[in-house]
């Protein structure tokens, strides 16, 4: 079964940091990974946030978190068509 990236943010967006981790660690895709990133962000943990923005295949957005979250969400939207 895939990830639901939306509900993963949407879990992030409640302050349920734990959940939408658990749901997202397994995967490694390019979008898990940036959204995993985020999360350590808003956790405060820049070090491991920028080790998944690596594996992402990008360098850390230089914009806040309200905006990067808006941006994963744009990219979750451009994959449902």
């Amino acid at each position: 079964m895939g990830i639901d990236y939306r509900r993963v943010l949407d879990l992030a967006r409640e302050h349920r940091w734990d959940e939408a981790h658990e749901l997202v660690q397994p995967f490694s895709d390019s979008l898990s990974c940036q959204i995993h990133a985020w999360l350590h962000r808003v956790e405060g943990d820049d070090w491991n946030a920028d080790y998944w923005y690596r594996k992402a295949g990008i360098e850390r957005p230089d914009n806040s978190l309200d905006e990067e979250l808006a941006r994963l969400y744009a990219l979750t939207a451009d994959l449902e068509g």
